[in-house]
């Protein structure tokens, strides 16, 4: 995966009768946001505590839970929720201990830590967007204790008139993840993604919330670590603020514009980096009714090969009970149907699964549907190389000593 610099920060001591801190050096998360820090001249990574009450390890929880997993652009300290305080995060997550505790409160987070954090990380992403009046007051205090804010959620917090004025009281910072670029500058489709001559695979989904942007970060860094290069572009909020260097959130650019500024993105990338593939982060999927993304990803990025995320433990989709989860046959048509590409394999969500269930199920989609499958956070990354070298041999010739 494309390497991004650690930000630098100056360490500064934290005690609560200590003046809030001005946050105005510290570099914005998003690549396309209208608040935009100066870039840093020390050598300290910025630090965060990530907000995530009673859903942390959960479906609204993925922000939470991909910072935990993958960050290159903060030192994660903490995980705030009360649901599950005194427990492990990367044992709640993977069963694998990471050192990051998950705390009861705001004071039991900064109790843990002898500097002042840098940032709270609002690391829920709820269906509506929004901000709850219990969660107003936890992201306001925070700001009056000397933290800048990352706000991933579609609603913009700078243009909340009590948020702006404590940003401006507490001289702290508000990244709003999510805002596009101003609609001058938004970009329409041109075609010119058919000038990217290397591989462009897109990870897509049988649901939202089901492991798109993990299985694409795994999948790039494993390329990367056998000697291609790879280029991931993110298409929401979690990605940039993961530290994705190519991206953009999707959901909040105006329908007219999406395939355009994804298109550009993937250029920018591709003249930027020239690399052997792009993976390209799913959103949604094409097939559920309440999101469109998936078709803008598979018109602006005209992907040439397809990853497909599936949870075959879950019965129903996200946030709608009474929606059940479609077959990943009938989604691989459709996709194929849509779009000039092809499914290359399939990638297992395990959620409410074991690992002879995993198993076994690697094995019946693997007959049924006659592309390899795997699970990319529980099985080797050899499995999804080989997805991919099966597409396109030409990226194993490129190495020496490939994988046979």
């Amino acid at each position: 995966m494309s390497t991004v610099s650690p930000i630098s920060l100056r360490p500064r001591p934290y005690s609560a009768q200590a003046p809030p801190t001005s946050a105005s050096s510290l570099p914005d998360p998003a690549l396309h946001n209208a608040h935009t820090l100066p870039h840093p001249t020390s050598n300290r990574t910025a630090t965060a505590i990530i907000y995530c009450e009673g859903q942390f390890g959960d479906i609204d929880g993925k922000t939470a839970n991909g910072l935990i997993r993958h960050s290159e652009k903060y030192t994660v300290l903490s995980v705030i929720d009360s649901t599950q305080a005194g427990l492990d995060s990367g044992m709640i997550l993977d069963g694998t201990a990471n050192g990051i505790p998950v705390c009861r409160d705001m004071d039991d987070a900064l109790s843990q830590t002898t500097t002042l954090p840098d940032f709270l990380i609002f690391g829920m992403a709820p269906a509506s967007g929004l901000l709850s009046d219990a969660q107003r007051e936890v992201v306001l205090a925070a700001m009056g204790k000397g933290m800048s804010i990352v706000n991933g959620l579609h609603e913009f917090l700078n243009d909340d008139p009590e948020f702006a004025a404590a940003r401006i009281a507490h001289k702290v910072d508000i990244v709003d993840v999510r805002r596009p670029r101003p609609k001058k500058f938004l970009r329409m489709f041109s075609g010119s993604i058919h000038q990217v001559t290397c591989p462009r695979i897109a990870v897509l989904g049988t649901d939202c919330a089901i492991g798109k942007r993990t299985t694409a970060t795994v999948l790039t860094a494993a390329l990367n670590a056998i000697g291609l290069k790879a280029v991931m572009v993110g298409t929401g909020q979690t990605g940039l603020i993961q530290g994705a260097r190519y991206g953009l959130a999707l959901d909040s650019v105006p329908s007219q514009f999406c395939a355009g500024e994804l298109e550009a993105t993937i250029v920018e990338a591709f003249n930027n980096e020239q690399p052997d593939v792009i993976i390209i982060e799913g959103q949604g999927a094409l097939s559920h009714p309440a999101f469109s993304t998936t078709s803008f990803i598979l018109r602006g990025a005209c992907p040439q090969a397809v990853v497909l995320q599936h949870a075959p433990g879950r019965t129903s989709r996200c946030d709608f009970d009474n929606m059940a989860m479609p077959d990943p046959a009938d989604e691989i048509t459709l996709i194929e149907t849509f779009a000039d590409t092809r499914v290359i394999g399939m990638t297992l969500n395990h959620e409410h699964m074991d690992d002879d269930q995993v198993s076994l199920a690697m094995v019946r989609f693997g007959q049924e549907l006659g592309i390899p499958v795997t699970d990319a956070l529980n099985r080797p990354a050899r499995h999804l190389l080989e997805m991919v070298f099966a597409a396109f041999p030409a990226l194993r010739q490129e190495l020496t000593g490939a994988p046979q």
